[in-house]
């Protein structure tokens, strides 16, 4: 078992950027041998891909993988031995606006694979993070 805690998300205005950060527990002795990704969920709609980071074809490569709406303004890094990822979120737009889950799952999927919510076992209870226009 995997317990992720997410933090860092708030209310910023548009233009600020946050950080968020997904510390992982528990069987953490795998924690590089997961694919990590970010999702968020905005109010009345699904929850949608934000961001993956997942080993590439050598143990010094990581594959990442981003949502169109947010590649450019978004970067998903991982500090394994602290087991944790983050997302820094540059340039916030009011559409940035919902409620962002860490998830992780053992996959060594790359691209557009990444996105599908099945691939990930363990889920965050999630942070909101609020962009005021």
């Amino acid at each position: 078992q995997v317990q992720l805690v997410e933090s860092g998300g708030g209310l910023v205005q548009a233009g600020d950027s946050l950080r968020l950060s997904c510390a992982a527990s528990g069987r953490t002795y795998t924690f590089s041998s997961y694919a990590m990704a970010w999702f968020r969920q905005a109010p009345g709609k699904e929850r949608e891909f934000v961001a993956a980071i997942n080993r590439g074809y050598s143990s010094t490569y990581w594959n990442t993988y981003y949502a169109d709406s947010v590649r450019g303004r978004f970067t998903i890094s991982r500090d394994n031995a602290k087991n944790t990822v983050y997302l820094q979120m540059n340039s916030l737009k009011p559409e940035d606006t919902a409620v962002y889950y860490c998830a992780a799952g053992l996959s060594s999927n790359t691209g557009v694979a990444l996105t599908t919510r099945g691939i990930y076992d363990y889920w965050g209870q999630g942070t909101q993070v609020t962009v005021s226009s």
